[in-house]
């Protein structure tokens, strides 16, 4: 009985998978650079050098925004094409770390967002200057922080909005030092 309903499901299977209207692709390839239409390569032009080594799901996602590219307002165009610039300068680490506060953001309560929304127009107000500074600071900092050790939980604990690490809990029967 097992055995023939495997068959039967092997059958079906074998037999969608012929019809053309249901042939799929299990590695769901996205084009290569070259066989990208000179539109998308006109407004992908910034993830040319990376393209080829993107995965799929990467691909298709920067074909989407191709696809809605010429319905975006001249505003909206420029800033994509500097998110995009930004993007492929970005370390793995780096996008790793956008792509987490960015699914953090969308989470977030309207009121957060809203807090998050006024730092950053009061960040953008500030003079180039200023700007340079806070951002040499924050790399000094990053590079000077060492490694939290798991083993030594700190006093008070800072809560940052975006997840840096995965949250470790101390086990209950651990013995004080």
């Amino acid at each position: 009985m097992a055995q023939t309903f495997r068959r039967l499901i092997l059958a079906i299977t074998l037999a969608l998978a012929s019809m053309p209207g249901y042939a799929f692709d299990s590695s769901n390839t996205q084009p290569t650079w070259a066989e990208l239409s000179n539109k998308q390569r006109t407004i992908l032009t910034p993830l040319s050098n990376s393209w080829n080594s993107m995965d799929n799901y990467s691909r298709k996602k920067w074909l989407a925004i191709a696809k809605r590219y010429p319905s975006m307002g001249v505003e909206e165009q420029v800033r994509t094409q500097n998110h995009m610039n930004e993007w492929v300068k970005l370390t793995p680490e780096e996008r790793k770390l956008a792509r987490e506060k960015y699914k953090f953001l969308q989470q977030s309560s309207p009121k957060q967002k809203a807090t998050l929304k006024n730092k950053w127009q009061e960040y953008q107000a500030l003079p180039e200057s200023e700007k340079i500074r806070l951002k040499s600071e924050a790399k000094s900092q990053r590079k000077t922080r060492s490694a939290p050790k798991q083993s030594v939980l700190p006093l008070k604990k800072k809560i940052s909005p975006y997840p840096t690490h995965p949250i470790i809990k101390p086990s209950h029967s651990a013995t004080a030092p």
